[in-house]
Protein backbone atom coordinates (compact mmCIF):
# COMPACT_ATOMS: atom_id res chain seq x y z
CA UNK A 1 0.00 0.00 0.00
CA UNK A 2 0.82 3.59 -0.38
CA UNK A 3 -0.10 5.61 2.20
CA UNK A 4 1.84 8.90 1.16
CA UNK A 5 3.32 11.11 -1.36
CA UNK A 6 4.96 14.09 -1.69
CA UNK A 7 7.39 15.83 -3.72
CA UNK A 8 8.77 19.30 -4.90
CA UNK A 9 8.12 21.55 -7.49
CA UNK A 10 10.07 20.81 -10.72
CA UNK A 11 12.14 24.20 -11.80
CA UNK A 12 13.84 23.98 -14.95
CA UNK A 13 17.43 23.89 -14.19
CA UNK A 14 19.52 26.75 -13.44
CA UNK A 15 16.69 28.30 -11.52
CA UNK A 16 15.60 28.32 -7.65
CA UNK A 17 17.36 25.08 -7.02
CA UNK A 18 20.19 25.16 -8.94
CA UNK A 19 22.49 25.44 -5.60
CA UNK A 20 20.77 22.72 -4.13
CA UNK A 21 22.59 19.22 -3.45
CA UNK A 22 19.79 15.97 -4.11
CA UNK A 23 20.01 15.33 -0.42
CA UNK A 24 18.65 18.99 -0.43
CA UNK A 25 16.05 18.69 -2.10
CA UNK A 26 14.86 15.35 -0.59
CA UNK A 27 15.25 15.38 2.91
CA UNK A 28 12.38 18.08 3.09
CA UNK A 29 10.42 15.73 0.54
CA UNK A 30 10.57 13.09 2.89
CA UNK A 31 10.08 14.91 6.16
CA UNK A 32 6.55 15.60 5.09
CA UNK A 33 5.90 12.05 3.76
CA UNK A 34 6.58 10.90 7.74
CA UNK A 35 3.98 13.13 8.92
CA UNK A 36 1.51 12.46 6.68
CA UNK A 37 1.61 8.95 7.21
CA UNK A 38 1.80 9.59 11.25
CA UNK A 39 5.31 7.30 10.98
CA UNK A 40 8.25 8.33 12.89
CA UNK A 41 11.61 8.07 11.16
CA UNK A 42 12.45 5.18 13.36
CA UNK A 43 10.27 3.03 11.61
CA UNK A 44 11.69 3.07 7.77
CA UNK A 45 13.48 0.13 6.66
CA UNK A 46 14.64 1.15 3.58
CA UNK A 47 14.55 4.40 1.44
CA UNK A 48 14.84 3.49 -2.52
CA UNK A 49 16.45 6.39 -4.75
CA UNK A 50 16.43 6.47 -8.12
CA UNK A 51 18.94 8.95 -9.67
CA UNK A 52 20.53 9.03 -12.91
CA UNK A 53 22.70 12.01 -13.50
CA UNK A 54 24.98 11.36 -10.59
CA UNK A 55 28.38 10.20 -10.03
CA UNK A 56 27.63 7.37 -7.60
CA UNK A 57 28.66 8.11 -4.52
CA UNK A 58 25.42 5.92 -3.42
CA UNK A 59 22.72 8.68 -3.35
CA UNK A 60 20.39 6.82 -1.56
CA UNK A 61 22.49 6.16 1.35
CA UNK A 62 23.60 10.57 1.17
CA UNK A 63 19.54 11.13 1.30
CA UNK A 64 18.57 8.74 4.15
CA UNK A 65 21.13 10.63 6.68
CA UNK A 66 20.50 14.09 5.50
CA UNK A 67 16.77 13.10 6.02
CA UNK A 68 17.47 11.97 9.74
CA UNK A 69 16.72 8.16 9.16
CA UNK A 70 18.34 5.66 11.60
CA UNK A 71 21.56 4.51 10.38
CA UNK A 72 20.90 1.32 9.93
CA UNK A 73 19.16 2.53 6.66
CA UNK A 74 21.60 1.68 4.34
CA UNK A 75 19.43 3.33 0.93
CA UNK A 76 19.47 1.81 -2.25
CA UNK A 77 20.41 3.77 -5.68
CA UNK A 78 18.64 2.91 -8.48
CA UNK A 79 19.43 3.84 -11.84
CA UNK A 80 17.07 2.86 -15.02
CA UNK A 81 17.33 6.76 -16.60
CA UNK A 82 13.96 8.21 -17.00
CA UNK A 83 12.22 4.67 -15.85
CA UNK A 84 13.79 4.67 -12.77
CA UNK A 85 11.40 6.62 -9.81
CA UNK A 86 8.77 4.11 -10.80
CA UNK A 87 10.54 1.29 -10.81
CA UNK A 88 11.58 2.55 -6.98
CA UNK A 89 8.01 1.97 -6.09
CA UNK A 90 7.72 -1.66 -7.72
CA UNK A 91 10.83 -2.13 -5.95
CA UNK A 92 9.45 -1.02 -2.33
CA UNK A 93 6.14 -3.06 -3.00
CA UNK A 94 8.54 -6.32 -3.94
CA UNK A 95 10.52 -5.60 -0.28
CA UNK A 96 6.79 -4.96 1.90
CA UNK A 97 5.29 -7.99 -0.31
CA UNK A 98 8.08 -10.12 1.17
CA UNK A 99 8.18 -9.67 4.48
CA UNK A 100 11.70 -8.01 4.23
CA UNK A 101 10.64 -5.15 4.81
CA UNK A 102 7.52 -2.97 6.07
CA UNK A 103 8.15 0.53 5.52
CA UNK A 104 10.12 1.40 2.29
CA UNK A 105 10.05 5.30 1.07
CA UNK A 106 10.86 4.99 -2.84
CA UNK A 107 11.04 7.79 -5.43
CA UNK A 108 13.79 9.66 -7.54
CA UNK A 109 15.39 12.47 -7.00
CA UNK A 110 17.66 14.75 -9.72
CA UNK A 111 19.39 17.81 -9.80
CA UNK A 112 20.51 18.42 -13.56
CA UNK A 113 21.51 22.15 -12.09
CA UNK A 114 24.42 20.21 -10.04
CA UNK A 115 24.75 16.99 -12.03
CA UNK A 116 28.53 15.63 -12.47
CA UNK A 117 30.46 16.62 -15.57
CA UNK A 118 31.35 13.50 -17.74
CA UNK A 119 34.60 12.50 -19.25
CA UNK A 120 35.91 9.78 -20.89
CA UNK A 121 39.97 8.72 -20.11
CA UNK A 122 41.38 7.70 -23.23
CA UNK A 123 43.64 4.73 -23.08
CA UNK A 124 46.73 6.43 -25.00
CA UNK A 125 47.14 8.87 -22.32
CA UNK A 126 45.63 11.54 -24.20
CA UNK A 127 43.32 14.45 -23.34
CA UNK A 128 39.81 13.23 -21.72
CA UNK A 129 36.75 13.01 -23.84
CA UNK A 130 33.60 15.40 -21.90
CA UNK A 131 30.56 13.77 -23.08
CA UNK A 132 26.73 14.29 -22.03
CA UNK A 133 25.03 11.44 -22.68
CA UNK A 134 26.24 7.58 -21.77
CA UNK A 135 25.75 4.62 -24.18
CA UNK A 136 22.72 3.35 -23.69
CA UNK A 137 23.22 -0.39 -25.74
CA UNK A 138 26.63 -1.96 -26.85
CA UNK A 139 25.39 -1.07 -30.68
CA UNK A 140 25.94 2.56 -31.82
CA UNK A 141 23.56 2.17 -34.24
CA UNK A 142 21.00 1.41 -32.19
CA UNK A 143 21.50 3.70 -29.70
CA UNK A 144 19.97 6.89 -31.15
CA UNK A 145 19.91 10.01 -29.61
CA UNK A 146 16.15 10.46 -27.72
CA UNK A 147 15.74 13.71 -29.64
CA UNK A 148 15.90 11.81 -33.15
CA UNK A 149 14.68 9.04 -32.00
CA UNK A 150 11.24 11.07 -31.06
CA UNK A 151 11.27 12.51 -34.67
CA UNK A 152 11.68 9.23 -36.26
CA UNK A 153 8.75 8.02 -34.57
CA UNK A 154 6.75 11.24 -35.51
CA UNK A 155 7.77 10.57 -39.18
CA UNK A 156 6.76 6.50 -38.99
CA UNK A 157 3.42 7.40 -37.21
CA UNK A 158 2.62 10.27 -39.25
CA UNK A 159 2.04 12.68 -36.10
CA UNK A 160 2.94 15.98 -37.64
CA UNK A 161 4.42 19.07 -35.46
CA UNK A 162 1.36 20.53 -35.45
CA UNK A 163 -0.52 17.69 -33.45
CA UNK A 164 2.43 17.80 -31.08
CA UNK A 165 2.39 20.96 -30.54
CA UNK A 166 -1.10 21.40 -29.94
CA UNK A 167 -0.50 18.32 -27.59
CA UNK A 168 1.92 20.50 -25.63
CA UNK A 169 -0.59 23.67 -25.29
CA UNK A 170 -3.14 21.09 -24.27
CA UNK A 171 -0.54 19.91 -21.51
CA UNK A 172 0.12 23.59 -19.93
CA UNK A 173 -2.90 24.69 -20.30
CA UNK A 174 -4.10 22.02 -18.17
CA UNK A 175 -1.31 22.97 -15.13
CA UNK A 176 -1.35 26.47 -15.19
CA UNK A 177 -0.80 28.29 -11.98
CA UNK A 178 -2.32 25.02 -10.47
CA UNK A 179 -2.06 24.43 -6.38
CA UNK A 180 -1.35 21.74 -6.00
CA UNK A 181 -1.18 20.19 -2.67
CA UNK A 182 1.69 17.24 -2.77
CA UNK A 183 4.21 20.36 -2.95
CA UNK A 184 6.29 20.58 -0.13
CA UNK A 185 7.34 24.34 -0.43
CA UNK A 186 10.78 24.77 -0.97
CA UNK A 187 13.88 27.62 -1.96
CA UNK A 188 10.53 29.32 -2.27
CA UNK A 189 8.84 27.28 -4.93
CA UNK A 190 5.51 26.16 -4.04
CA UNK A 191 4.63 25.81 -7.59
CA UNK A 192 5.79 24.02 -10.63
CA UNK A 193 7.49 26.76 -12.53
CA UNK A 194 7.46 26.09 -16.04
CA UNK A 195 3.82 26.18 -16.76
CA UNK A 196 2.90 28.75 -18.66
CA UNK A 197 0.32 30.45 -21.54
CA UNK A 198 1.25 28.66 -24.71
CA UNK A 199 -0.35 29.40 -27.74
CA UNK A 200 -0.53 27.31 -30.81
CA UNK A 201 1.23 30.61 -32.29
CA UNK A 202 4.24 30.76 -29.84
CA UNK A 203 4.83 26.98 -30.08
CA UNK A 204 5.14 27.50 -33.85
CA UNK A 205 7.71 30.07 -33.57
CA UNK A 206 9.77 27.30 -30.76
CA UNK A 207 13.50 26.62 -32.08
CA UNK A 208 13.86 23.08 -34.03
CA UNK A 209 15.67 20.13 -32.14
CA UNK A 210 15.25 17.70 -34.74
CA UNK A 211 12.95 17.81 -37.67
CA UNK A 212 9.11 18.67 -35.75
CA UNK A 213 10.76 17.95 -32.37
CA UNK A 214 11.00 21.07 -31.21
CA UNK A 215 11.38 23.45 -27.45
CA UNK A 216 8.03 23.58 -27.28
CA UNK A 217 6.51 20.01 -27.48
CA UNK A 218 9.59 18.53 -25.56
CA UNK A 219 10.15 18.56 -22.14
CA UNK A 220 12.96 20.84 -20.66
CA UNK A 221 15.50 19.32 -17.90
CA UNK A 222 14.61 20.38 -14.40
CA UNK A 223 15.68 19.16 -10.76
CA UNK A 224 12.88 17.66 -8.35
CA UNK A 225 12.38 14.61 -5.64
CA UNK A 226 9.03 12.68 -5.41
CA UNK A 227 8.51 10.10 -2.75
CA UNK A 228 6.13 7.86 -1.76
CA UNK A 229 5.57 5.38 1.70
CA UNK A 230 4.77 2.08 0.89
CA UNK A 231 4.02 -0.24 3.53
CA UNK A 232 2.45 -3.54 4.72
CA UNK A 233 -1.06 -4.14 4.65
CA UNK A 234 -1.49 -4.33 9.00
CA UNK A 235 0.46 -1.09 8.85
CA UNK A 236 -1.90 0.86 5.96
CA UNK A 237 -5.22 0.13 8.52
CA UNK A 238 -7.16 0.22 5.05
CA UNK A 239 -6.05 3.90 4.12
CA UNK A 240 -3.85 4.84 0.86
CA UNK A 241 -3.92 3.29 -2.82
CA UNK A 242 -3.37 -0.43 -2.71
CA UNK A 243 -0.75 -1.46 -5.66
CA UNK A 244 -2.42 -3.42 -7.95
CA UNK A 245 0.84 -4.51 -10.45
CA UNK A 246 3.62 -3.43 -12.21
CA UNK A 247 5.67 -4.41 -15.00
CA UNK A 248 9.47 -3.15 -16.28
CA UNK A 249 10.03 -4.51 -19.90
CA UNK A 250 12.47 -4.20 -22.64
CA UNK A 251 11.42 -2.94 -26.30
CA UNK A 252 13.57 -2.33 -29.01
CA UNK A 253 16.40 0.77 -28.48
CA UNK A 254 15.75 2.08 -31.68
CA UNK A 255 12.62 3.22 -30.59
CA UNK A 256 12.70 3.47 -26.89
CA UNK A 257 9.27 6.11 -26.84
CA UNK A 258 7.22 3.08 -27.49
CA UNK A 259 8.77 1.01 -25.03
CA UNK A 260 6.06 1.63 -22.02
CA UNK A 261 3.28 -0.15 -24.50
CA UNK A 262 4.38 -4.01 -24.03
CA UNK A 263 4.90 -3.10 -20.27
CA UNK A 264 1.53 -1.29 -20.11
CA UNK A 265 -0.56 -4.41 -21.63
CA UNK A 266 0.81 -6.59 -19.33
CA UNK A 267 0.24 -5.03 -16.34
CA UNK A 268 -3.48 -4.73 -17.31
CA UNK A 269 -4.01 -8.09 -18.71
CA UNK A 270 -2.65 -9.53 -15.01
CA UNK A 271 -5.20 -7.06 -13.23
CA UNK A 272 -8.12 -8.56 -15.53
CA UNK A 273 -9.08 -5.09 -16.94
CA UNK A 274 -9.16 -2.98 -20.20
CA UNK A 275 -7.78 0.28 -20.98
CA UNK A 276 -11.03 2.03 -20.32
CA UNK A 277 -11.53 0.60 -16.66
CA UNK A 278 -8.80 3.07 -16.12
CA UNK A 279 -9.66 6.38 -14.21
CA UNK A 280 -6.66 8.35 -14.69
CA UNK A 281 -3.29 7.88 -16.52
CA UNK A 282 0.01 9.83 -15.96
CA UNK A 283 2.05 9.18 -18.74
CA UNK A 284 5.33 10.39 -18.98
CA UNK A 285 5.46 13.53 -21.94
CA UNK A 286 9.40 13.34 -22.43
CA UNK A 287 8.12 14.83 -25.72
CA UNK A 288 4.80 14.91 -27.09
CA UNK A 289 4.72 12.50 -29.48
CA UNK A 290 5.96 9.84 -27.54
CA UNK A 291 2.74 10.40 -24.97
CA UNK A 292 0.99 10.84 -27.86
CA UNK A 293 2.14 7.04 -29.71
CA UNK A 294 2.07 5.67 -26.39
CA UNK A 295 -1.70 6.51 -25.77
CA UNK A 296 -2.55 5.49 -28.77
CA UNK A 297 -1.17 2.23 -28.96
CA UNK A 298 -2.02 0.88 -25.69
CA UNK A 299 -5.68 2.44 -26.74
CA UNK A 300 -6.12 4.74 -23.33
CA UNK A 301 -8.51 7.54 -23.68
CA UNK A 302 -7.07 10.81 -23.88
CA UNK A 303 -9.54 13.03 -22.10
CA UNK A 304 -7.94 10.67 -18.77
CA UNK A 305 -4.15 11.04 -19.49
CA UNK A 306 -2.55 13.72 -17.51
CA UNK A 307 -5.64 15.97 -15.68
CA UNK A 308 -3.27 18.58 -14.49
CA UNK A 309 -0.86 18.48 -17.22
CA UNK A 310 2.24 16.95 -17.46
CA UNK A 311 6.10 16.83 -18.26
CA UNK A 312 5.71 19.10 -21.09
CA UNK A 313 4.48 21.95 -18.92
CA UNK A 314 6.39 21.17 -15.41
CA UNK A 315 10.31 19.81 -16.65
CA UNK A 316 11.79 16.23 -16.66
CA UNK A 317 14.17 15.30 -13.85
CA UNK A 318 15.13 12.08 -15.20
CA UNK A 319 15.80 9.76 -11.82
CA UNK A 320 12.73 11.99 -10.19
CA UNK A 321 10.34 11.56 -12.96
CA UNK A 322 8.51 8.51 -12.74
CA UNK A 323 8.10 8.79 -9.03
CA UNK A 324 6.49 12.44 -9.93
CA UNK A 325 3.55 10.28 -12.06
CA UNK A 326 3.24 8.30 -8.97
CA UNK A 327 2.87 10.90 -6.43
CA UNK A 328 0.27 12.85 -8.93
CA UNK A 329 -1.68 9.95 -9.30
CA UNK A 330 -1.96 9.31 -5.46
CA UNK A 331 -3.23 12.72 -4.64
CA UNK A 332 -5.51 13.02 -8.40
CA UNK A 333 -6.86 9.14 -8.17
CA UNK A 334 -10.34 9.34 -6.61
CA UNK A 335 -11.74 6.33 -7.10
CA UNK A 336 -11.05 3.01 -9.20
CA UNK A 337 -7.89 2.08 -10.87
CA UNK A 338 -5.21 4.59 -11.99
CA UNK A 339 -2.34 4.17 -14.17
CA UNK A 340 1.38 5.16 -14.30
CA UNK A 341 3.79 4.69 -17.66
CA UNK A 342 7.15 6.03 -18.85
CA UNK A 343 9.62 4.94 -21.33
CA UNK A 344 13.27 5.16 -20.67
CA UNK A 345 16.32 5.08 -22.70
CA UNK A 346 17.63 2.00 -24.37
CA UNK A 347 13.90 0.67 -24.62
CA UNK A 348 12.65 0.25 -21.58
CA UNK A 349 9.25 1.12 -20.02
CA UNK A 350 7.39 0.95 -16.33
CA UNK A 351 3.59 1.00 -15.91
CA UNK A 352 2.41 0.52 -12.03
CA UNK A 353 -1.45 -0.01 -11.70
CA UNK A 354 -2.97 1.79 -8.42
CA UNK A 355 -6.34 0.96 -6.85
CA UNK A 356 -8.33 3.50 -4.39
Amino acid sequence: MIIAARRTAVVPRGGAFARLSIEDLAAPVIAALLADAGLDAVAVDEVIVSNALGAGGNPARRVALAAGLPERVAGLSLDRQCAGGLDAVLLARALVDSGAAKVVIAGGVESYSRRPLRFATDPDGGAAIPYDQPPFTPWPDRDPDMSQAAEALALRLQISRAEQDAWAVDSHRKAKGLPLAEIVPLAGQAHDAFARDLTPVLAARAKPIAGSITAANAAVAADAAAFVVVVAADLARGQGLRIVGGATLGADPVEPGLAPVPAIRQVLARAGIAPSDLARAEVMEAYAVQAMACVRAAGLDPARINPEGGALARGHPIGASGALLAVRLFHGLQQGYGLAAIAAAGGIGTALLLRR
